[in-house]
């Protein structure tokens, strides 16, 4: 890993996308498109099929599919998402510690995300990690989404910090491009479910082999 000092040094603040990031919600996801999937196109998607839905927001998934059962797709996956919630979230390895020592040093943290407010916060605290994010951004308070600069810009607000001393961490070209619209630092994750390759060809300023490996780009003491 390659770190330029003089950015890296710079940065104060981190933006954290939520799911497949933080919190380890693909089975979770891929589970609920596929119930969706199945009551609605019965036979017609696979595992394979739903992953490129990972990223975008539900209405414009759901858009793409069938403009007039937005809500009725919606409201099938949401009610699924929920009863499963919390037995098929689980953690990923090295998040607590590097949020731990992110807080004792004192960077600016928060979440952007295009989940509701109430789902993202219900995932937080099963992994035990809200008590890290006082700001978190979801779709429910923006227009815009991500690749927008809408949600980071905001995040960057209630922080009381710029862009330039931000980097935004995620495992979806939306994070990516996001940050880069937003003229912050960005850092893929490579244990995206779109692969370490696909998210590569957004050209992260850095690629997280683990979450720990933000600490070692940022220069801090583990």
């Amino acid at each position: 890993m390659t770190t330029d000092t003089n950015v890296t040094k710079k940065i104060d603040t981190i933006l954290f996308d939520l799911d497949g990031t933080l919190i380890n919600t693909i089975d979770l996801i891929v589970a609920s498109f596929l119930h969706t999937m199945d009551a609605y196109y019965p036979g017609k998607y696979q595992r394979e099929d739903v992953i490129s839905f990972i990223g975008p927001p539900l209405s414009e998934t759901f858009t793409n599919l069938d403009a007039s059962r937005v809500e009725e797709m919606t409201h099938t996956y949401r009610t699924f998402n929920l009863e499963n919630h919390d037995d098929l979230v689980s953690e990923y390895q090295g998040v607590v510690e590097t949020l731990e020592v992110l807080s004792q040093q004192g960077y600016k943290l928060a979440i952007v995300t295009t989940k509701r407010r109430d789902t993202a916060l219900k995932g937080l605290k099963l992994m035990g990690l809200e008590k890290y994010f006082n700001v978190v951004v979801s779709i429910d308070e923006v227009s815009n989404y991500k690749p927008d600069p809408e949600p980071l810009n905001l995040a960057l607000q209630q922080l009381d910090s710029t862009a330039e001393k931000a980097i935004m961490v995620g495992d979806s070209e939306h994070d990516i491009l996001g940050g880069q619209n937003t003229g912050t630092q960005t850092a893929g994750v490579a244990w995206s479910i779109k692969g370490r390759a696909h998210l590569a060809s957004f050209h992260p300023d850095v690629m997280l082999e683990e979450m720990t490996d933000l600490l070692d780009y940022l220069g801090v003491p583990k």
